[in-house]
């Protein structure tokens, strides 16, 4: 996690008991917006070579990472997140890596299974009974420091687990969003909103999952492929994942919805081309061509 959101999470005890309780109870960079204002991130991305190209352009990827990013690490600097690791107040347990894998609810206990398959002699190996346990619980048993220094430095030192994060990335979240967005008629933009909700929800077919949504937004319009509008249809994804976020406090700030992918729909940039300009958690920024 960032310096700015690691310090602000320190504070926030200091700073409830100044604030109103709406923003006593919201993440850290929402309590450390309130006590300062925030500079905008900027970030300079190559240009897609063709206009409309999909998501899994290796150009719109990368908008793709820095959008995802922003919410989930306060930066635009994805590639700089794969040493992240923290015992998040979630219920989820540890929090790590390039898209916030969880050792409650699996994918990092995956992730590091992967990376021994791989590479059996590394940092994490011995770590993995300890994850197995954990599995399913917001437990840190067995981690502790010496579990995130472990982490450290394996994406520090080691390109196998930089490696292992990405493919492990692909195969559970983007790659089957991007298939499904593509499969319902949608363009790049709704490409973006299916990957950012399955990064979030996890993938299923339970309610408050990517499935579940999808379903309720089917429930309310046509997508493109049925011949429906896009962006009512996108509209009635966003408004259908919203609800499901407001089911939880971790998640209760839905600026990720409001003020950035709500925003590149009203404004009609199904393409998701630059230059864009969001907020999330208050904080502004922008990718410029």
């Amino acid at each position: 996690m960032p310096a700015n959101t690691t310090l602000a999470r320190l504070a926030l005890p200091v700073l409830a008991m100044a604030l109103p309780a709406s923003l006593a109870l919201a993440g850290p960079a929402q309590a450390a917006q309130a006590a300062q204002p925030s500079p905008v991130h900027t970030a300079t991305v190559p240009a897609a070579a063709v206009a409309g190209a999909p998501l899994d352009d290796p150009y719109e990827k990368d908008i793709a990472m820095r959008l995802v990013s922003s919410a989930e690490n306060s930066t635009l600097d994805w590639r700089g997140q794969f040493r992240y690791i923290e015992p998040y107040p979630d219920g989820r347990g540890y929090t790590g890596g390039i898209i916030g894998f969880t050792s409650g609810t699996g994918d990092m206990l995956e992730l590091v299974e992967r990376y021994t398959k791989k590479k059996p002699d590394n940092p994490l190996a011995k770590y993995l009974p300890a994850l197995r346990k954990v599995n399913g619980s917001d437990s840190h048993a067995g981690l502790g420091k010496p579990f995130e220094e472990a982490w450290r430095k394996a994406a520090d030192e080691d390109k196998a687990f930089r490696d292992a994060q990405e493919a492990e990335r692909d195969r559970v979240y983007f790659d089957p969003s991007v298939k499904q967005a593509k499969a319902d008629g949608l363009r790049t933009l709704g490409q973006f909103v299916y990957y950012d909700a399955i990064v979030m929800h996890g993938p299923g077919d339970g309610k408050d999952s990517f499935g579940g949504i999808r379903k309720a937004a089917l429930a309310k319009a046509k997508p493109p492929a049925q011949g429906g509008d896009e962006k009512a249809y996108l509209d009635a994804f966003l408004d259908a994942r919203k609800k499901v976020m407001k089911k939880e406090e971790a998640h209760s700030d839905t600026s990720r919805v409001d003020t950035a992918q709500r925003v590149f729909l009203n404004e009609g940039n199904f393409d998701l081309r630059p230059p864009l300009k969001w907020k999330v958690y208050g904080e502004s920024y922008r990718i410029d061509k």
